[in-house]
């Protein structure tokens, strides 16, 4: 594509262009907005390439020598790039186009297509010809590395599969996702809304909304409560000193709000909630017997996100965690995974998720990411291959994906368009304990350092939502739904039956609204059909002299006669049990 590009564009600059899931993407900057007819023009130039049977051409060269290669093309960008590898090693936008390059690496490789040279490491087919099934899908403004000061590049996103039938069933899973987009349907079934005034990636949460947030929050509070947890609550900003003795100043400054008091002081507004709760272990001395201290917190956390990385609710500034975590001695770790692994696969069970596990350990050749020695990772990576042999799955590996301050076992869910998303995650910190001097007194009265364990179900609320939003299309089973039953009356003269109606149900903990607007009884089903209430009771005249009632269930055509005690009865059991 970057070939098409530079054919048709000879001023062209390009950015980054690694692949990705399904695909790939290329920062195109061309001195101009591009439009769907360049996107045209450069899919004909493609095929061009490809029916030309140009070869990629693999050659090294040292860094110095691809600065000046890059320099004489004009390709600034890659310049910059180069330079910050020469100096710094990767970062995470280089690793995105260069791969994992150690610092102080002195090679870097370049591929030719014909007379185009790009910076790449690799590896590529030995013919364009030899590429599958592929499609400009898209495009999108962003700014070069994020940066808002930066220039704007045009992203330009394709599909690219090993053939033409697996690029359709992609392409129509796509069509299907446009349907379910939660950026959409959230404001349509009123959950959630956004405001200039208060601002991007600052959701403001409905009263529907909110009751499914509280569901949720509730949901999981019911299984950490029967194993032993404790809620906790916290401010909502901090010192910096506490992020630097944690090592998140370090690390993540840059993603933290700042705050300046009027004396002086500098505080951030918290972006994770690990390092206060330490402080709340902290404030004794406690004795082995009585760990763990396993704390809960549900509270929001703030991160100072780019404008162009936010996205709905899938990436925000302000989201809430249902946060955990357990202090305990590393004798006592494994039991405590176990507990949360328990917990994650309960909850996620409700949504028909099928869960894969990934071990996500550091990366050895690259030290300067991590906390602690690597004795002490071995340690903790040895007991999480532990706990996958003992729950007999098959775990994907994930080198690199670390925290940085200890493995983790992160949970990976499909959901029903058969995207896959990671949710849950399960963390194993043997470094934080160590610089905030967390201990307890063991058995011969010493005083021995414990380790941390971070456990988030959901993780991001709002993120979790997304999801669900988009797994059930909006059709929330019968325990999630902010309305359960809608109460439709044919006439006014229904409306007072209605309201008593919906009191009845009300004291028996159903959620229900009775629609008494003006409108014609179809139109007042079709609205509920809209707002994808499970149950919709239609009364008039019959329903006022008999105990049955008239059940609309959503999905349905047919509507049927129910016993109203029948009705309620079944409504309590599919709740309580949250089977529908």
């Amino acid at each position: 594509m970057a070939a098409a590009v530079k054919r048709l564009f000879p001023q062209a600059k390009f950015g980054v262009g690694p692949a990705i899931d399904n695909g790939f993407y290329y920062d195109i900057d061309i001195g101009r907005p591009l439009t769907p007819e360049d996107l045209k023009a450069i899919d004909k130039e493609m095929w061009k390439v490809v029916n030309q049977k140009a070869e990629f051409i693999r050659e090294e060269m040292s860094i110095e020598d691809g600065i000046k290669l890059f320099e004489s093309l004009g390709q600034t960008y890659k310049v910059e790039l180069l330079n910050d590898l020469k100096t710094k090693g990767t970062t995470k936008v280089d690793a995105e186009e260069l791969g994992d390059v150690e610092p102080g690496a002195t090679k870097i490789s370049t591929y030719r297509t014909g007379n185009f040279v790009d910076l790449c490491r690799g590896p590529h087919v030995a013919e364009a010809k030899d590429i599958g099934a592929w499609k400009i899908y898209r495009m999108a403004a962003v700014y070069w590395r994020g940066k808002e000061t930066n220039p704007q590049l045009q992203r330009v996103y394709g599909l690219c599969f090993a053939t033409a039938e697996e690029l359709e069933a992609y392409e129509k899973m796509l069509e299907e996702a446009k349907k379910r987009d939660h950026k959409i349907l959230g404001p349509a079934l009123d959950l959630f809304t956004f405001s200039e005034l208060v601002g991007s990636g600052l959701p403001l949460w409905t009263p529907k909304g909110t009751i499914m947030r509280n569901l949720l929050d509730e949901f999981v509070w019911s299984l950490r409560s029967m194993r032993g947890y404790e809620k906790v609550d916290i401010p909502h900003i901090t010192k910096k000193e506490l992020y630097e003795v944690s090592g998140h100043w370090d690390k993540y400054q840059n993603d933290l709000f700042k705050i300046k008091t009027r004396e002086g002081h500098e505080f951030a507004m918290k972006p994770m909630n690990c390092p206060h709760h330490t402080q709340i272990y902290a404030r004794k001395l406690w004795s082995y017997r009585e760990l763990p201290q396993r704390y809960a917190n549900t509270t929001m956390c703030y991160r100072d996100e780019q404008t162009g990385e936010l996205s709905g609710l899938s990436r925000v500034r302000a989201f809430a965690q249902d946060d955990a975590h357990v202090f305990c001695r590393m004798s006592q770790s494994k039991e405590e995974f176990l507990k949360i692994w328990d917990i994650v696969h309960e909850f996620y069970a409700v949504f028909g998720f099928k869960l894969q596990v990934r071990l996500s350990r550091h990366d050895a050749a690259a030290p300067q990411k991590y906390l602690g020695d690597p004795d002490k990772w071995e340690k903790a990576e040895s007991m999480l291959r532990e706990i996958i042999a003992e729950k007999k799955v098959e775990a994907l590996d994930g080198m690199g994906e670390a925290a940085f301050y200890g493995p983790k076992l992160d949970f990976m869910a499909k959901d029903s368009l058969g995207r896959e998303w990671q949710v849950a995650t399960i963390q194993l910190d043997m470094n934080m304990p160590e610089r905030f001097g967390l201990t307890c007194v063991n058995e011969k009265g010493d005083q021995e350092t414990i380790v941390m364990i971070h456990a988030a179900i959901m993780g991001s609320i709002e993120r979790f939502l997304s999801i669900a939003i988009e797994h059930y299309a909006g059709a929330f089973p019968l325990w999630l739904a902010p309305v359960q039953v809608a109460i439709l009356p044919v006439a006014d003269r229904h409306n007072d039956f209605a309201q008593a109606l919906a009191e009845e149900f009300k004291a028996q903990g159903i959620r229900i609204e009775v629609d008494d607007s003006t409108e014609s009884v179809g139109k007042k089903i079709r609205h509920a059909e809209m707002q994808k209430i499970p149950v919709a009771l239609v009364v008039g005249d019959k329903e006022m002299e008999s105990s049955d009632l008239t059940v609309r269930r959503r999905g349905e055509k047919d509507q049927r006669l129910q016993p109203k005690t029948e009705l309620l009865a079944e409504l309590k059991q599919a709740i309580a049990q949250r089977t529908s």
